[in-house]
């Protein structure tokens, strides 16, 4: 790939078409995989160091929106986070055709599985019942911060990352919790508020760690609700709704 000659317009198009639809990326990591995309790849560059501020500011956005964003990337592929460090990132920006995801979906011959997965990721699972129902069932009953056994009635989402923070309603970011930890989280970071119970002798060591590996596949997308056929219908519903606005 070193000695590759781009060529610009093709992998803009890869974007648009292929790594946007496939990875369900938003609006804040789409400006921040093509900030990075423009001044790496586009540039010879196979990889690049930068600071959040300087992509922030190029990218038009905050710091914690731009954070978030090279975050989501990292666990989606489209970017591989070589060092992290007070100075700023080193990341190498993998080309649309580089990324595993989008390089799968394109050989693939069933069409099934990939807009379902990109369906997925859109989806607002706050908007119904059946959908809301799917972020129960993922946690098995179980509060997923203080693994306390939840009864219906005293059960609640919460967003891991709050919606004031720019956090969404998609299924990597809604967990079942008791109304406790909903209360006492608040704006706080999840994994702080994890660290703050096994301090309170809530959570064991063992706990706690599988509680911070259980936030890390969360935001990485590895832990996936089970949709009903209810829900299956409600996503395709919103999907149809949205080609009509």
């Amino acid at each position: 790939m070193k000695n590759k000659k781009l060529n610009g317009v093709q992998v803009w198009k890869q974007l648009e078409d292929l790594v946007v639809p496939r990875l369900g990326l938003s609006v804040f990591d789409r400006a921040v995989y093509s900030h990075l995309l423009r001044h790496s790849r586009l540039e010879g560059k196979e990889h690049f160091c930068f600071s959040i501020l300087w992509l922030a500011r190029g990218a038009g956005l905050s710091g914690f929106a731009a954070r978030k964003a090279v975050r989501r990337l990292v666990a989606k592929g489209a970017l591989r986070l070589a060092e992290r460090s007070r100075a700023g990132h080193a990341v190498k920006v993998r080309l649309p055709e580089e990324i595993r995801a989008v390089r799968t979906g394109r050989s693939a011959k069933g069409e099934g599985a990939r807009p379902r997965t990109a369906d997925l990721e859109r989806a607002d699972f706050l908007q119904t019942a059946a959908l809301r129902q799917a972020i129960y069932a993922r946690e098995g009953g179980l509060c997923f911060y203080c693994m306390r056994r939840l009864k219906p009635m005293i059960r609640c989402l919460d967003h891991v990352v709050p919606l004031v923070m720019m956090g969404d309603n998609s299924y990597r970011n809604l967990v079942s919790c008791c109304m406790e930890c909903n209360t006492q989280k608040g704006k706080r970071r999840a994994e702080d508020f994890l660290r703050g119970l096994y301090r309170e002798g809530r959570l064991s060591a063992g706990e706690l760690g599988r509680r911070l590996r259980a936030l890390a596949g969360l935001a990485s997308g590895k832990l996936r609700p089970k949709l009903a056929s209810q829900a299956k219908g409600e996503i395709t519903k919103e999907k149809s709704a949205g080609a009509l606005r």
